[in-house]
């Protein structure tokens, strides 16, 4: 199964908010450990990483409601593919059903679809496998925040919800969530929901480009199949690690467990601009240097650990990867 991550612009987003809200952004995100470069890398981060920036900025705040206020300072969400889809459509229901098609780009936490049943009318996020409740009430306290800007903005303010549902048991004070979302909540309810009046589908959108339609869904066609592409070097990372001491690290092996044939597996990651050899000598490096840096394992077992079968030959690979044996890297690495 792919590792879930969040797009760039999550991380993006969260930093804005915090340094818009006056709080020690720095502080927190070194304690959650994320390096500034990290903010305008454009990669996608794990799903998992969001544990470590919510902790440290509920610690740093000692807000508990922290994912709500920050909600309140993310930037509006602009000039991405998903807003593009919404632009070139003719009515609000017309982009949300386009979006919804494409949410993955921005998070693998967002699977929410559109119901209309009974006369009412509601976006859900389904039944979440989302564990952690500190991520799972943050992060969904701040992106509904966030889909509400957006959504009044491109509606010129006639988006209003009706109420929420929130599937975590412990949240803010009902007059807080009436303050910032405009609308009741409820809490511990099975699914995430947000109800709104079906009339605004029909919408009609100001900014519409019908004549870009074709052009912004191929765009969000091609950052989805580079998502799918991204998703398969992972696995193979993954596969790798798990066979590495083994020593039947190969792409055979690697295409086996991955249950696709060597072929299929050497054109996917071609079209990935990358290949089997460059994802192990990348893995092997990394591990190489981490072991070298934060343990005291002999080389020669780093040399069964990173997979190679002869000293000579990790030796040959590793100098030529840093430009240093593994001796003179451990010793400046070890001395700072």
């Amino acid at each position: 199964m792919a590792q879930r991550t969040d797009a760039s612009i999550v991380l993006r987003f969260g930093y804005q908010a915090m340094r818009r809200a006056g709080l020690p952004t720095e502080e927190i995100l070194s304690k959650a450990g994320v390096a500034l470069n990290q903010v305008e890398a454009n990669q996608r981060t794990p799903l998992s990483a969001q544990h470590a920036f919510w902790s440290a900025a509920q610690e740093m705040s000692q807000d508990p409601d922290i994912g709500l206020h920050l909600g309140e300072y993310l930037p509006l969400y602009r000039g991405q593919v998903i807003e593009h889809l919404f632009v070139s459509s003719a009515n609000f229901g017309e982009g949300l059903q386009r979006a919804l098609a494409y949410q993955r780009l921005i998070s693998d936490a967002f699977q929410a679809r559109l119901v209309m049943q009974d006369g009412r009318c509601y976006l859900t996020n389904g039944i979440q496998d989302i564990k952690d409740p500190l991520v799972n009430r943050h992060f969904t306290e701040s992106a509904m925040c966030g889909i509400l800007r957006f959504f009044k903005f491109i509606t010129e303010g006639q988006f209003q919800p009706i109420y929420i549902d929130f599937d975590f048991a412990q949240g803010a004070a009902a007059e807080e969530y009436q303050r910032v979302y405009q609308c009741p909540v409820s809490l511990g309810q099975k699914e995430t929901r947000l109800y709104f009046d079906p009339a605004i589908l029909h919408h009609p959108l100001w900014q519409a480009e019908p004549e870009l339609s074709q052009l912004h869904e191929q765009l969000a066609l091609e950052k989805l199949q580079e998502l799918a592409r991204y998703d398969l070097v992972g696995e193979v990372r993954r596969a790798i690690g798990a066979t590495l001491e083994s020593g039947e690290t190969t792409l055979e092996t690697v295409a086996a467990q991955l249950q696709i044939t060597p072929r299929r597996l050497r054109t996917q990651l071609s079209e990935a601009h990358t290949s089997f050899q460059q994802i192990l000598s990348d893995y092997r490096c990394r591990l190489a240097k981490k072991l070298l840096a934060n343990t005291h394992e002999s080389v020669e077992r780093i040399v069964y650990l990173t997979g190679f079968s002869e000293p000579s030959t990790f030796y040959r690979a590793f100098k030529r990867w840093t430009q240093e044996t593994p001796v003179e890297y451990r010793k400046r690495k070890q001395q700072i």
